[in-house]
């Protein structure tokens, strides 16, 4: 894994992602739409690239050079209708595919796993582009790696666990999540899988 791109590079899980990347002794390029929002000390360990998601150019400008692509949109906390995350990643797939890149980790929610009836009323509209976000990848014919995480834990790392088409749990922390983002771009098992995420109970 040469270099690799982070969408989404200063959100909670975003900055850990960067954070496991750069920790592991990658070459990193973090997209962002605001700098500032990177803490001094990974904002000098990495390549800044600002743009929009929305934007062909600027994504296509970011994928150039990379072998590996991290995508870790969010809303923060706005839960209204958006189609942001969905859109996004289509540009960003269209990209990958113009630049012949093949390998993207992206992370969404675990409440996919959910009967759509069963999510709580205020998470529908942005579980809707989820849903949009993941059929996107699910059909894009990379090889890809979806994580749907439970509730993301202000916590410090500890261990985590995987399944495939399941939750294994109900939360992560915002540490394991970030590490499992970059460390799953190199083990082929997960190619093509939708992967629950949890921490290892102790």
């Amino acid at each position: 894994m040469e270099k690799i791109v982070i969408f989404g590079s200063t959100g909670m899980t975003g900055l850990c992602a960067v954070e496991a990347a750069v920790n592991k002794g990658l070459n990193v390029r973090a997209f962002v739409r605001d700098p500032a929002k990177l803490p001094d000390h990974l904002r000098n360990s990495v390549e800044v690239v600002q743009g929009d998601v929305l934007n062909y150019n600027d994504v296509l400008n970011a994928i150039k050079g990379v072998t590996a692509v991290v995508v870790v949109l969010g809303t923060r906390n706005d839960l209204k209708p958006t189609t942001v995350l969905s859109e996004g990643t289509k540009q960003i797939i269209k990209a990958m595919k113009e630049l012949g890149v093949e390998i993207i980790s992206v992370c969404l929610s675990a409440f996919l796993f959910w009967e759509p009836s069963k999510v709580p009323p205020m998470f529908h509209d942005l579980n809707a582009d989820h849903q949009r976000q993941l059929d996107v990848v699910k059909e894009c014919g990379l090889k890809y790696i979806a994580i749907l995480p439970p509730h993301i834990a202000d916590l410090p790392g500890s261990d985590y666990q995987i399944k495939h088409d399941e939750s294994p749990g109900r939360v992560i922390t915002k540490y394991d999540l970030g590490r499992f983002l970059i460390d799953c771009l190199t083990l082929p098992e997960h190619y093509g899988k939708i992967c629950g995420i949890s921490t290892k109970p102790q």
